[in-house]
């Protein structure tokens, strides 16, 4: 019985940490947009206007 006057004041100062950690990312931009650069990177296109074909569209 002594032990839960340790542990449940430790367990909710370890949920407020764990709370403020998350909060703290969150407004930093942590979870903005993690699928978008990955796939951008996979739909680079990298030719110049020196190299396109003459019948492929301009962008």
């Amino acid at each position: 019985m002594e032990a839960l006057y340790l542990l449940i004041p430790l367990s909710v100062v370890v949920v407020f940490i764990a709370l403020w950690v998350y909060f703290t990312a969150s407004d930093s931009g942590q979870f903005d947009d993690l699928v978008g650069p990955g796939l951008r990177v996979l739909q680079d296109d990298d030719t110049t206007a020196d190299t396109r074909p003459d019948d492929a569209p301009h962008v």
